[in-house]
């Protein structure tokens, strides 16, 4: 199926899929907040200390509390997903965890002390765990394979869209001397889970989940839901679903189980760690400057507007990366465009670095420059390329599963950042600022030769023909060129590619 057909027959599928992505959005808006407020006059007045120059921080322990207390509750949730979405289905939890938020976002709203305030942020990551996955999961098995790049990475725009809101709104409440300077933007949170759980009652469910409990024929029925009659395009519901069925019995002769443990027998193990390893490297490659930019900014001398309008130009900046990552995904596939990605990045954080070691003001116009010129290369590559490599690199049987336990990955390592990155930038602990550039420069090289050697190319390969070649253990290098009959579970390596529909 070509591209303009799948957007010809599945305009309801990309419409229930990014419904549900946005969801997404509001982890992108307070993980900004989060950050943002850490420069905020307002906030620190009322959740920090005084420095003895007049102004007041919130201290670098309490910034990695507050921080990590959020993703503590995503791995919370995270778990709880991979388990309750399997059992009840995707749109269950997810109206479920709609209702909790809205709940959850009073303690942040009427927060008296920054102790309360971290229980709010941790109660908020539960629900926030579940929609990390449970999007991914649900945009990559209601679109045929023509489509799953550009609605797996629409989560990743979805996070851009709510740090640039976040960043927009703090921007026009710098004025603001009172408590609702940081209290309003904490207010706006409530807009988004009653317009997306509405829709979400009517969205129909995952396909493959019915086949997986055995209703094909709600599965058929949830098909003519995601699809458009009358388009002229050859298109059969009930041998769509039989494709799914013999995809889950395949699946099934290989590894019998749906659990946890099962990530990590056979072949999963493989498909388990590539996902885990793609997903954490976003923390890894130097993403810390992205989300303590305007604190940055601050630190490395720009005045608080200023800052803050940088910000919101990075995010608009991270936006169009995003959308341009679409067409590089189709012309130059996933693999490539990680590891360009992740090359150019490294070479830009030892720039960074070394900028850093001047104190002129050119140099500090400099470093904020290239923090956009990194957004960019982050957003067009690593940020929304792993959202397609995690959702289609495992089993369909696993994929929620094997999501969460990548996300989790993910934000475990995300938990060792919040810890380092607040004593990197913080002027009353290590005050590294640009020089950390070095490290996060090193630990993107790490990263590539990594991918180089371990990262597959999933690009036009149905879910059943990637069983076959990781059952087959094709090396990474070679996912590309091999030829697959997922119907006879034979894989042979040619020296072209392989055709879109074998």
């Amino acid at each position: 199926m070509s591209l303009g057909d799948a957007f010809r027959l599945y305009p309801k599928a990309i419409g229930w899929s990014m419904l549900l992505s946005t969801a997404v959005i509001m982890e992108g808006y307070d993980t900004n907040l989060l950050g943002s407020f850490y420069g905020y006059p307002q906030f620190q007045m009322k959740y920090g200390e005084p420095v003895g120059d007049g102004t007041y921080q919130v201290t670098a322990p309490w910034q990695s509390g507050l921080s990590n207390g959020a993703q503590v509750g995503e791995i919370l949730g995270l778990f709880i997903n991979g388990i309750v979405s399997e059992r009840y289905g995707y749109r269950k939890v997810m109206m479920v965890s709609l209702i909790a938020v809205i709940g959850f976002i009073f303690i942040n709203f009427f927060s008296p002390n920054v102790q309360v305030l971290l229980v709010g942020e941790i109660l908020c990551g539960i629900p926030w765990g579940v929609f990390q996955t449970l999007t991914t999961a649900y945009a990559a098995e209601v679109c045929p394979v023509a489509l799953r790049a550009y609605l797996t990475t629409y989560v990743n725009l979805c996070w851009v869209i709510g740090q640039i809101i976040s960043s927009g709104i703090l921007r026009g409440l710098l004025s603001r001397t009172d408590q609702w300077a940081y209290r309003i933007p904490f207010a706006i949170q409530w807009v988004w889970p009653v317009f997306i759980c509405t829709g979400v009652f009517f969205a129909p469910e995952s396909p493959w989940w019915l086949v997986r409990h055995g209703r094909v024929a709600d599965a058929e029925t949830s098909v003519r839901r995601l699809t458009r009659e009358g388009t002229g395009i050859a298109f059969d519901p009930a041998a769509a679903v039989a494709m799914m069925i013999h995809t889950n019995e395949l699946e099934k002769s290989i590894v019998a189980g749906t659990s946890y443990l099962d990530c990590f027998r056979g072949y999963d193990l493989r498909r388990t760690e590539i996902g885990a390893v793609v997903w954490a490297i976003q923390n890894l490659c130097g993403n810390v400057f992205m989300g303590y930019s305007t604190y940055f900014f601050e630190q490395a001398g720009l005045s608080t507007a200023f800052s803050y309008d940088f910000s919101i130009i990075m995010y608009a900046v991270g936006m169009v990366g995003t959308i341009s990552s679409w067409f590089m995904m189709g012309w130059f596939g996933r693999r490539t465009l990680y590891l360009a990605g992740l090359g150019a990045m490294c070479i830009l954080m030892f720039i960074i670095g070394f900028l850093a070691l001047s104190d002129a003001t050119a140099a500090k116009w400099a470093l904020a420059s290239l923090v956009i010129v990194y957004t960019f290369l982050y957003d067009s590559t690593v940020g929304p390329v792993c959202y397609s490599l995690v959702a289609e690199i495992p089993s369909t049987r696993l994929r929620a599963k094997s999501i969460v336990i990548s996300r989790n990955v993910y934000n475990i390592v995300g938990i060792v950042v919040s810890i380092l990155a607040p004593y990197m930038f913080n002027p009353t602990a290590w005050n590294w600022r640009g020089k950390a550039g070095f490290f996060w420069g090193g630990s993107c090289l790490i990263c590539f030769i990594y991918c180089f050697f371990r990262l597959p190319e999933p690009k036009g390969r149905t879910y059943g023909e990637l069983d076959v070649l990781f059952e087959r253990k094709i090396p990474a290098r070679k996912f590309k060129s091999t030829i697959v009959d997922q119907f006879q579970g034979e894989a042979k390596d040619v020296a072209f590619e392989p055709p879109m529909h074998v």
